[in-house]
Order: C-alpha cells, then sequence, then structure tokens
C-alpha cells in the first residue's frame, strides 16, 4: 500500500479598535504575507496556492513563497511566480513578513522565530497546545486560529478551514476504504457471478461524515450514516444512505454539536452501536473533540465481532487516541482478527492539491477580514474578530483559551495598540522559493 493513504471564546468589548500596523503609513501593498513548507511528518498541503496568491497580490498585498513549499501539492515555483509571488528562503520570510500563513501548528523553530508585531494563521490546535499560544503571546506574536471561527455566522463560512478540510478527509476516507477494503465496493455482475456490494457506515453526520457517505454511495456500496442526533437524518437519507441513530434522549446541543450525554445513556447507546457495528464491512469514524482526547467508539470487543478484511477508517485519530481502538494516526495496522486499521486524522494531507486550494481560499478570506486595507485590524467589537483572534499584544484575547490557561477573565476595556514602527524591506526576490459520546466533526454539511 503507498505512503500516501497510510497516512471560540468571546473578546473584550470595546468601541475601539486594536491596531497592528503593517507600517507607520498604511499603504494596500504594506501587508506582506509569508508561507513556510510545512515541517509536519506526512503533511503535504500548503497554505496558499497560486490561484490565491493572484487575489492577494491582486488586492496590494505582498506574498512570499520558501522556495519548495508548494511542490508536495503540485505547485510550482513557477507557477507561484507567475501568480505574482517571490521566491525567498525561509530566514528571509521570517524576518520580513508581517503575517506567516501555515497549515498546520507551527513547531518549536517556527515558535521561536517569530518575533513581536507578526502575526500567524492556520490551523493552530491552540486547545491541545496552550503551552504554544502561552509562549507566542508572550513573545508579542498575533494568534489567528482557525479552529475558533464561530461557524453558525454565515459571513464566517468563508474563513471555515476546518469545515473546508474536513471535507477533503470525508472524500479521502471513502477512497481509502475502497483501495484497503479486499472486495468490491459496489455489486458487480459479471460473467463469474454476481458480487454483492459492500456495507459501509459512517459514524458522524457532520461535513466529514457526510462527504464520506456522499463518495461512497459514489462507489456503489450500501451506505449507512449513523449520528445520535435525529436532525441529521435529513442530510443523510437526501444522500442515499439509510440513517440509523441511538434510541437514547435526542444528542443535539446548542449551535449544532452533539451535547454531553449522562453515563445511562452513553452506556445504552454504545451497546446499540456495538451491536450494529457488526454487520458492516467498512466503518468510518469521524468524531473529533477540540482539547480533548476522541471518544473511543469502536471498542477492541467490537473489533472481534467484525468479519476478516474488514476496515475502519478513523478520521478521530490523533496523538491524544482514536476513535478505534488500536488505530495509530498516520498508520495501518491489521488486528488479529484480520481487520485494517487506519488511523486517518489528517487524511485531508492525501489530498493535498484540492485540499490546498480550499485551505487557501479561507486563508484570503481571514486576510480580507483582519486587514482590508493592507493592515491587520482587530475590532474587539466584531464577532469573527472576536473568535479566530486567540492572542494579541502580549494579551490572551479568546475567552476559551483564557480559561484553559487559567488566567481571569478580561476587563471591559482594553488599550488601543500603538502603530510599529516601520518593518524592514523584504529582499528582492530569488531568481526562482463540546464533548459527546458520538461529537460531530463540525456543525455544517457537506455540499
Amino acid at each position: 500500500m503507498p505512503a500516501a493513504p497510510v497516512l471560540g471564546g468571546e473578546f473584550i468589548r470595546s468601541e475601539q479598535r486594536i491596531v497592528m500596523a503593517a507600517t507607520a503609513t498604511p499603504s494596500p501593498s504594506a501587508l506582506r504575507v509569508g508561507v513556510l513548507t510545512e515541517t509536519e511528518e506526512g503533511e503535504h498541503r500548503v497554505a496558499l496556492d497560486p490561484g490565491a496568491v493572484a487575489k492577494l497580490v491582486k488586492a496590494g498585498r505582498t506574498v512570499h513563497i520558501e522556495s519548495g513549499a508548494g511542490e508536495a501539492a503540485s505547485f510550482t515555483d513557477e507557477a507561484y511566480t507567475t501568480a505574482g509571488a517571490t521566491i525567498q528562503t525561509r530566514a528571509s520570510i521570517l524576518k520580513h513578513s508581517q503575517v506567516i500563513a501555515v497549515v498546520r501548528t507551527p513547531d518549536d523553530k517556527l515558535v521561536a522565530a517569530l518575533t513581536k508585531d507578526q502575526a500567524v494563521v492556520g490551523l493552530l490546535n491552540p486547545l491541545n497546545r496552550p503551552d504554544m499560544i502561552r509562549e507566542l503571546t508572550k513573545r508579542g506574536v498575533t494568534t489567528i486560529a482557525f479552529e475558533f471561527v464561530p461557524r453558525t455566522l454565515s459571513r464566517a463560512q468563508s474563513m471555515d478551514a476546518l469545515s473546508s478540510q474536513s471535507s477533503a478527509a470525508g472524500y479521502r476516507a471513502a477512497i481509502v476504504a475502497a483501495y484497503v477494503f479486499g472486495r468490491y465496493l459496489p455489486m458487480m455482475i459479471t460473467a463469474s457471478g454476481t458480487a454483492t456490494p459492500a456495507k459501509v457506515i459512517v459514524i458522524g453526520a457532520g461535513v466529514a461524515g457526510l462527504q464520506a457517505i456522499a463518495t461512497a454511495r459514489r462507489l456503489g456500496a450500501v451506505v449507512t450514516g449513523y449520528d445520535i442526533r435525529d436532525a441529521s437524518r435529513q442530510e443523510v437519507e437526501s444522500l442515499g444512505a439509510k440513517f440509523l441513530t441511538s434510541s437514547v434522549a435526542k444528542g443535539s446541543a446548542a449551535g449544532g454539536y452533539a451535547r454531553v450525554m449522562t453515563d445511562n445513556e452513553k452506556a445504552t447507546q454504545q451497546k446499540e452501536l456495538d451491536d450494529a457495528l457488526a454487520d458492516f464491512d467498512v466503518i468510518i469514524t469521524t468524531a473529533k473533540v477540540p482539547g480533548h482526547a476522541p471518544p473511543e467508539l469502536v471498542s477492541a470487543a467490537t473489533l472481534k465481532t467484525l468479519r476478516a478484511g474488514s476496515v475502519c477508517i478513523d478520521l478521530g485519530s490523533s496523538s491524544l487516541g482514536g476513535n478505534v481502538a488500536g488505530s495509530a494516526e498516520g498508520k495501518t495496522t491489521v488486528t488479529k482478527g484480520g481487520v485494517t486499521l487506519v488511523g486517518g486524522g489528517e487524511l485531508a494531507a492525501d489530498l493535498p492539491a484540492s485540499a490546498s486550494q480550499m485551505y487557501a481560499r479561507n486563508v484570503v478570506a481571514v486576510l480580507d477580514s483582519l486587514a482590508p486595507e493592507g493592515e491587520i485590524v482587530i475590532d474587539p467589537t466584531d464577532e469573527v474578530h472576536q473568535g479566530i483572534v486567540v492572542g494579541h499584544d502580549g494579551e490572551v484575547t479568546n475567552a476559551a483559551m483564557r480559561k484553559v490557561l487559567k488566567l481571569d477573565a478580561l476587563p471591559d476595556a482594553t488599550k488601543v495598540s500603538a502603530p510599529t514602527a516601520d518593518a524592514p524591506k523584504a529582499d528582492a526576490p530569488a531568481s526562482n522559493a463540546p464533548t459527546s459520546s458520538v461529537p460531530d466533526d463540525t456543525t455544517k454539511k457537506a455540499a
């Protein structure tokens, strides 16, 4: 098997605006955005694709790309320069960019390299990396996390990187399942006889789950969608899949997330799910809980009841654990009973071109919101800014993050940051650079 498939809070309210100026005399061309090669093992995405670069340049931004940053996603340095970016060294980009756009959580070297009055935007995994947020904030770096996008606001949907990457992961999960499964997914009628279609169950009917359902259906499998929220029935059935839910109380909470269940409800729900899973050939799980270990939905005991040759794709897999007992992030393993487990918590990285293109649009949308006039302007009265800006001007400003860090609530007013001094000009371009038994992966639905 190839390596690729294996793999918000509340801001302080004030009538004033917090400004991190790009230069002492702001101009449309002032904001300099840098993109680095991702260093996480197995990560093939890049924060900006050439199409997004062209939009930023047209809007007056300056974009610097580290040489080779887009190669794993099939974006060449030439494509970036054609779009208007300059190719530079990593050191130069870190020295001269005011905004660093990343896909994954910054590593220790990047954290140490960022300085006061710079900003970093990306999937920062803040709830699981509070010490990193504390350090970046202490250093005066503005941290902007996609995880805190207020996803119920329609104007924030273009910034919803969790949804865009969940969509890619859900699609990829079904493709990987078909690749790993040793039988046909669709019904096949041949001169040698008829092959029955595979039975697929997708646990969690959020963006990733619905995309997995839709893709598995297109591949010809008999698909069932499972969710403790009965409200998900319409979405699942609209895709031509069967819907399965628990007999316990409705599982929805505010905002569409799956709610916390009582211990008795959890036991009843899990027993019903365990009994149902034994009848399926492919199980795709999508449950993630920000800031916590993912819930185990397929136990070791349940795995023993599955037929040899069955496949489990665990989109909830992480360094903290997974939805499937024994799954390991980025790895494919086979149980003694012959069940294949794929840890796919970052499976979107195995669809790098499309995932990067969608992610880049999210980055552009955030920059358009925070820097409409060529400078980063953080408005503490704006609901979107209240969520996505985690730390600024030496202060953790996101209420959820402050709670994790055990910080007191902010006062009712805050100072307006003084504009920064002129930043040095960039080098000339190189010649060619909520918790629940089954939480939802997202509140939005797949297209």
